[in-house]
């Protein structure tokens, strides 16, 4: 969080009349300051505001320039900001590469203002933002590769992901909290070697969602 109690939020779109929404929207909340709408990655990298650190940067799936997602997302983590997928269509392929990017989630344009409030919040705050479409995406992606997980690995796995700390799965799993340890530093391992990161803990999140491990939120 920067220095003013506020998150830093920039949203690159190329439709003026998103971007000028987007601001309205945000523009009396206490936790998000926008300080840049931009119809590209360069056009945000290369402007004022980028001087100083953005938390979170919102991100059109479809820009005008024929730029490609995987490069935007990349650009922009390199830079230093956490990303958050913006999408008006349902194109899957374009959210599994968001998602196999390293964006924290995807969130529609359609959806309503306060959850589209609630999302860029919690995202500013560097949370995982698990939708619907997200992992219907990721349910038909012929590109994810199996870690191949045991039975007890992915019980460890599940516990931890959703938020329990070693200790508190030693507890449920009988296990102690040494062996719990080397578990997820085994979980880990499997995932890096078939090529998705696992490195932090909501890296392990995403890959509990995406493996069917934890309930996507608001999913029925």
């Amino acid at each position: 969080m920067s220095s003013n109690d506020q998150f830093r939020v920039a949203l690159i779109d190329d439709h003026e009349i998103v971007a000028h929404g987007f601001a309205d929207v945000f523009g009396e909340s206490p936790q998000i300051e926008v300080v840049a709408t931009t119809g590209s990655v360069t056009e945000l990298l290369e402007s004022p505001a980028a001087a100083d650190r953005i938390d979170l940067v919102i991100l059109d799936l479809r820009l005008s320039d024929g730029s490609m997602v995987s490069t935007n997302v990349e650009r922009l983590r390199q830079y230093g900001a956490e990303v958050l997928a913006f999408t008006g269509g349902d194109d899957a392929n374009l959210m599994r590469a968001a998602a196999r990017s390293g964006v924290l989630g995807v969130v529609r344009k359609s959806e309503p203002t306060a959850v589209l409030l609630d999302a860029v919040t919690r995202a500013a705050a560097g949370d995982t933002i698990a939708s619907t479409e997200w992992a219907a995406a990721l349910d038909s992606d012929p590109d994810l590769a199996d870690a191949g997980l045991s039975p007890r690995e992915r019980e460890v796995l599940a516990l931890y992901a959703a938020g329990a700390q070693a200790p508190l799965v030693a507890t449920h799993t009988g296990l102690s909290e040494s062996t719990v340890i080397d578990y997820i530093r085994r979980v880990r391992a499997k995932y890096e070697r078939v090529g998705r990161q696992a490195t932090t803990k909501i890296d392990l999140y995403k890959r509990a969602l995406e493996d069917g491990l934890l309930p996507v939120p608001g999913r029925q």
